[in-house]
């Protein structure tokens, strides 16, 4: 048993213990949908002032218009009528650490854990590695703000998204919790 499972394992019963959401549907009840970055620092809830049952939080590395994000988001309106969606980046990311190649490199190296510091990320585990990782967009991130707009004018431009669904981009501030609106973003987004 690890610290961590049985620390998660406790939290959780002193979860269940007082639980009284059972009775929440399904859709979720404000009917939007929020992208986000994985990033532990972003609490969705606390930033847009949820509750359970409230709106579907989808998360990934980066908060990037991925298929499989792309998938969730339209499981969300066709099956659950989301009727907006949000796309949240956030400042200070990680996928804004290193590149495709960098990854691929790493991967091939070892599966081990890699380090970064002031000249990049370097690979310490002895191999073997993987090349498996040179088939994956990893999606990384080189500017912010036209990541949100790129992300944005993806998921409008999707042939399964209805264009009536506003998509509203913005980054998250990690040192102020203030979300900052990309203008661009939201103009790609509005509803035809």
């Amino acid at each position: 048993m690890s610290k961590i499972r049985d620390e998660v394992l406790a939290a959780n019963d002193a979860y269940a213990k007082s639980f009284d959401k059972g009775h929440l549907p399904m859709p979720p009840g404000r009917s939007f949908a929020i992208l986000t970055c994985m990033d532990a620092r972003l609490d969705p809830a606390k930033y847009a002032g949820l509750s359970e049952g409230d709106a579907h939080v989808i998360r990934n590395a980066g908060g990037r218009a991925s298929d499989d994000a792309i998938r969730s988001l339209v499981i969300s309106y066709k099956l659950l009528g989301t009727r907006e969606w949000f796309v949240i980046h956030h400042t200070d990311c990680g996928m804004e650490t290193f590149t495709n190649q960098t990854m691929r490199e790493l991967l091939s190296s070892s599966l081990e854990t890699a380090t970064v510091d002031a000249s990049g990320w370097h690979d310490h585990g002895n191999g073997p590695g993987s090349d498996e990782g040179k088939y994956i967009e990893w999606l990384t991130i080189s500017d912010n703000a036209n990541s949100v707009v790129s992300d944005v004018q993806r998921i409008r431009q999707h042939p399964l998204v209805p264009a009536r669904i506003p998509i509203y981009g913005y980054i998250y501030d990690c040192k102020t919790g203030k979300l900052i609106e990309i203008p661009e973003a939201t103009a790609a987004g509005k509803p035809v």
